[in-house]
């Protein structure tokens, strides 16, 4: 259908729209409009993608001068392949309703794992090998190297690529990974590089978060992305945990070990050349020289993204003289891993901060901040000039030199952490140097700064003025929107306690409780009996669903619950859980019912949809808080209250219940669709922790249901599923929550009407 959404035309390819879809699209604009960025929460299952796709596409064909790109960052390669299927039907659609080709280029960026087409190199299930073996074949000295010797080899993909692909750009179309590839095989061109190539010139790119949010990779990939541009971050509810990892190194002894050995190969390099090419270790200062020459112009004349790991600052410094010869940086480098071995043998745990640190290790080994700060530029340009193939031999060092340039650069939001013994085997002796990222802010803050408009989405974002909070950013909208629906296709329930009244929760002086173990079973099976098809269940920790399972084997509960249906579990091996999430769909299709048992911040809670027959309920067993005694998450808690005046409790509730809220969202994914939602544990039932629900849970979570015990809660499900039973045609949806063009139109003549009518009303105002 065509829509006028606040005077601007666009094509949704559907034939109804909801109306929350029609409430999401107006904020959406508002945001573009005022060129400014926004947060807006809305139901999962109610068709964000496509909403967003649909306004973001028609926005860019009326204002091509105000925005030029659409930067689209989901977190999983399946998600990312929805929203280019979303794309094509946007595409067909304009095509179908304008008569003509839209000129509009949308494509998928992953992984060379995911996109290479080499017969041998793909084969690699390590993404690590695949970028090594990669970087073997394309790097310029080995291509050099093949002119001149047929013996070494050269991937003819790139080859082919680089002499003829970036003549022949990709026609305007929508490219998921697949089609890429297809791409590739036809012509001869490398996937990856045609894709890296293409972005600069595509309206639509789709990628992972780590591509704009991982300096490193950012760096490599996302540099050159204009101003005007829009960029989405969905199922953005994590999206401050996967800036704190982006930015957080992590050292072992294993680490150290293996950089030492890096070292010694590299000097034995550095005395081959010397032999046979010295010219080419002269002229390597000069080259590191210029590139953070060019660097530094290309940010003035706003072509780079920024990047935190590099401050402008160092851009504008001459490399100090004592790490300028080759070998004068590798004694320095070796210098430094001494002493960060001498620091990993403590046997206390040492909390202290980047400053003293630099100051310690001064001291020490007389190692001043300055030259720390250019180890991350200086490592990578020695590495080129050395033609070192396999560079996946050189990552624990390219580690130690990214956390010495983080260490001398943040003097704020890091704390450095040396743990001795690891806090699940207290008794092993197994030291890490933990450089913990504190202020999510500093890695989101150059896209906030580099984009126009930054816009943060979800199903769970409530409460939604804490990611502004915690993310550092002023936002022009902020928006949650409920789930209109003509029948009442959700049921979240509370429960409280058992049959026998014993009150239900997995707080940690609870959890070796026998009774409340022993409720949960009568929970999990009394539910068992009633609920059709699939049942998936969430537990706060993964030793804590051993634990209950293993008692709920001793008292023979799990035998009660086969007698209805199978139970398959989550482990924390991957290939483990895909088997079983792939048999828990067979039972649940064949009629037989099926229990997946699994964990929050697993896969299973955040990639996976319970959709229709695969989850007619979800019960979360307790509040999947993190895990408290963490002296990393203390440090976090501490800075965010000193510096973000964020109780540590409002955190901790609002990271536990965005999480729950993401489980049992799981199991609904469109109007159509209908699920029970429970959660087991008498601590929900308070107001603080109820509140911190996504809108469109809370509207149906009545004071009538938030406190039950399991009896009653059964009665409750069985209630609403006899209602879900009743034929619902889609007649009986239109005009609530699915509308028409027509119905859509009335909607936007009454609001023109009483925006006009209001707007008279205050000049009148100010005319008295």
């Amino acid at each position: 259908m065509k829509l006028n959404i606040d005077g601007l035309l666009v094509y949704f390819p559907y034939e109804y729209i909801y109306p929350e879809q029609y409430s999401y699209m107006l904020e959406l604009k508002r945001s573009l409009d005022a060129k400014g960025h926004c947060v807006l929460e809305m139901p999962s299952g109610t068709g964000k993608t496509v909403t967003l796709l649909s306004l973001i596409a028609a926005y860019m064909e009326a204002k091509p001068h105000v925005i030029s790109k659409l930067i689209y960052c989901s977190r999983t390669v399946p998600e990312i392949e929805k929203v280019l299927e979303e794309l094509k039907v946007l595409r067909e659609y304009i095509a179908q309703e304008t008569g003509k080709e839209p000129h509009l280029l949308g494509l998928a960026l992953s992984s060379r794992k995911n996109l290479c087409i080499h017969p041998t190199v793909s084969q690699e299930r390590d993404g690590r090998i695949v970028d090594s073996k990669c970087y073997g074949m394309t790097v310029s000295h080995v291509r050099e190297r093949h002119r001149s010797d047929d013996s070494v080899e050269t991937c003819r993909f790139f080859e082919e690529f680089d002499i003829h692909g970036k003549d022949t750009p990709l026609q305007p179309g929508i490219y998921s990974l697949d089609d890429l590839r297809e791409v590739g095989r036809k012509r001869g061109f490398c996937p990856y590089f045609l894709a890296r190539y293409s972005i600069t010139h595509a309206n639509i790119i789709v990628y992972s978060y780590h591509y704009l949010l991982d300096p490193k990779i950012a760096d490599m990939v996302s540099k050159e992305l204009q101003r005007q541009s829009v960029v989405v971050f969905d199922e953005a509810h994590n999206i401050d945990n996967v800036c704190i990892e982006a930015m957080s190194v992590n050292i072992s002894r294993r680490t150290l070990d293996r950089s030492h050995t890096s070292i010694d190969n590299m000097q034995s390099a550095i005395t081959r050349i010397k032999e046979h090419d010295a010219s080419r270790l002269r002229g390597e200062y000069q080259r590191l020289v210029e590139g953070l020459r060019d660097a530094s112009m290309a940010r003035a004349t706003d072509v780079h993204l920024s990047n935190p790991v590099l401050p402008d600052e160092i851009l504008e410094e001459a490399v100090p003289g004592n790490i300028r010869t080759a070998e004068h940086f590798l004694a320095f480098l070796k210098r430094f891993i001494e002493y960060l071995k001498t620091r990993l043998r403590s046997q206390h745990v040492v909390s202290e901060t980047p400053q003293a640190f630099l100051l310690d290790c001064y001291k020490q080994v007389m190692i001043d901040r300055k030259p720390l700060r250019f180890c991350a530029e200086r490592l990578r340009s020695l590495l080129q000039t050395l033609h070192m193939e396999d560079i996946s031999n050189y990552s624990s060092l390219t580690l130690i030199a990214n956390f010495a340039t983080l260490v001398s650069t943040y003097s704020k939001g890091f704390s450095l952490l040396i743990e001795p013994y690891d806090d699940y085997s207290p008794t092993i002796y197994n030291p890490v140097l933990h450089f913990s990222c504190m202020d999510a802010s500093i890695a989101i803050k150059p896209v906030f700064d580099r984009f126009q408009s930054v816009v943060i989405t979800s199903g769970t974002l409530s409460p939604l003025d804490m990611y502004p909070k915690i993310l550092g950013f002023q936002p022009v909208t902020m928006a949650s929107f409920t789930m209109t629906l003509a029948r009442p296709s959700i049921c979240p329930l509370i429960v409280t306690r058992g049959n026998d009244q014993a009150a239900m929760s997995s707080k940690y002086e609870s959890r070796d409780d026998t009774s409340v173990v022993r409720n949960y079973g009568n929970l999990l099976m009394e539910l068992a009996a009633v609920i059709p098809d699939g049942l998936a269940c969430f537990f706060p920790s993964y030793s804590y669903m051993e634990s209950v399972i293993a008692t709920w084997a001793d008292q023979g509960i799990i035998a009660k619950i086969q007698r209805y249906k199978l139970i398959f579990v989550e482990t924390q091996d991957a290939a483990e859980t895909t088997v079983a999430l792939d048999h828990y769909q067979k039972a649940c299709c064949n009629g037989r019912g099926a229990i997946l048992l699994s964990v929050a911040r697993g896969k299973v809670s955040e990639g996976i949809d319970f959709d229709h027959q695969y989850g007619r309920a979800v019960v979360m067993f307790g509040i999947p808080y993190v895990y408290t005694q963490s002296r990393i998450l203390k440090a976090r808690l501490d800075y965010l209250r000193t510096h973000y005046h964020i109780r540590e409790n409002d955190f901790l509730t609002f990271d536990a219940m965005r999480h729950a809220a993401q489980c049992v969202g799981r199991a609904l994914r469109g109007k159509t669709d209908y699920g029970v939602m429970v959660f087991a544990d008498k601590r929900f039932s308070r107001l603080d922790k109820r509140g911190k629900l996504p809108k469109w849970i809370q509207d149906h979570l009545k004071d009538s249901v938030s406190n039950l015990s399991v009896e009653e809660s059964v009665q409750c499900c069985k209630r609403f599923l006899r209602q879900m039973a009743q034929p619902f045609r889609q007649e009986d949806q239109l005009g609530l929550s699915l509308l028409t063009a027509q119905q859509v139109d009335q909607h936007e003549t009454k609001r023109a009407q009483t925006d006009s009518t209001a707007g008279g009303r205050v000049e009148a105002m100010e005319i008295d």
